[in-house]
């Protein structure tokens, strides 16, 4: 009886520390997803052959600048190579049945490949590990949980969120010393657009700082759930020191800061860029924010497909190198390489009689 104790007492010790061990590997695999950069110099630029690669974007949504910018460096990339590209949007992250509908779109389509920023993180793993046995399946900016695909390109989310942490840490330690803070966090939705990675990012960065996240709020990217959500916040936590998150939240902290007296002021950062936290850097109304070259994105993820599709084989993981932004080092951002032209539209087709 002893021995069958000692057994399974071991059986036991053995399944927990192989799954302590998948997990640490797992977040490490996350924490260090697509470490492969490349400069703008290194884009191919050669054309395929009209008709012969037809590309299908499924995107989140196309509400805010960051897919916008993403949009633009696409379809520029699209022209450039010659290829044929569609886009479809899901019309928001609460929406997973609708970009697994415009999944089956793209390969009715007949579509060569597909690139898709997915709205969820695990949803989506079945259908894109099916399809891509037929169709290459390539993740487009946001992380997914499943490999069973043919390639991505995107940052860590989990640097994103690291970043930010880190830069605040050396920014409060330079003016305020050891003080202790408050920062509440403004993610984006749950499960889906690097929220979960970038949490943790954040977190990792301010392990033993005077930093307390005091507030994690989760919700869509959309001015209408941003702007409950700090509301909310700002009215149940009094002097909070720090607002973090997405653009959009960013973005309208800066009017809701302003109704605060002097001394009550939070300062605003955000976890990447969009049009309105540049401007919002550039007038010293928000801190700081990463960019991890949105346009420069788009036209690496249509390059990834097409070379995949012409040699077969391509770094499996890219990312652009994620660029720290503040008043200090504004000037020195190339933004054509972040964010679209300030009147571009979205484009949702570029067809192959249209490519010069």
């Amino acid at each position: 009886m002893k021995i069958l104790l000692v057994l399974l007492l071991n059986i036991v010790y053995c399944l927990f520390f192989l799954s302590t061990a998948v997990a640490a590997n797992q977040d490490q695999l996350n924490n260090n997803r697509a470490t492969s950069t490349i400069a703008v110099s290194e884009l191919s630029t050669s054309k395929v052959s009209t008709g012969k690669i037809k590309l299908c974007a499924v995107y989140p949504h196309l509400k805010d600048s960051y897919w916008l910018s993403i949009n633009f460096g696409m379809t520029e990339q699209a022209k450039q190579r010659s290829i044929e590209l569609k886009v479809l949007d899901a019309g928001g992250y609460q929406n997973k049945d609708e970009q697994l509908r415009q999944i089956e779109q793209c390969i009715h389509w007949q579509a060569s490949a597909i690139l898709v920023g997915s709205v969820n993180f695990e949803a989506l793993n079945q259908k894109l590990a099916q399809v891509n046995k037929h169709t290459p399946v390539f993740a487009l900016v946001n992380e997914i949980a499943t490999n069973n695909i043919s390639g991505r390109t995107g940052v860590s989310w989990y640097q994103m969120g690291y970043q930010l942490g880190e830069y605040l840490v050396k920014h409060h330690q330079n003016n305020f010393n050891t003080t202790p803070a408050t920062l509440a966090w403004f993610p984006g939705p749950k499960r889906g657009g690097g929220s979960l990675q970038s949490t943790k990012g954040l977190q990792a960065a301010l392990v033993n700082s005077p930093i307390e996240i005091i507030a994690i709020e989760h919700g869509l990217n959309e001015k209408i759930t941003q702007f409950s959500l700090l509301k909310d916040t700002l009215k149940k936590y009094n002097n909070i020191d720090y607002l973090a998150g997405n653009a959009v939240m960013a973005e309208m902290a800066i009017n809701e800061v302003g109704r605060l007296p002097k001394e009550q002021q939070p300062e605003i950062l955000s976890h990447y860029l969009s049009h309105g936290v540049y401007r919002g850097i550039k007038r010293h109304k928000i801190l700081m924010a990463n960019s991890d070259q949105m346009v420069l994105q788009g036209k690496m993820a249509i390059n990834q497909a097409v070379d995949y599709l012409k040699i077969g084989k391509v770094k499996t993981l890219q990312a652009p190198t994620i660029i720290t932004i503040d008043q200090a080092t504004i000037k020195k951002l190339k933004t054509e390489l972040s964010l679209s032209p300030s009147n571009f539209k979205p484009i949702y087709s570029i067809k192959a009689t249209e490519v010069k």
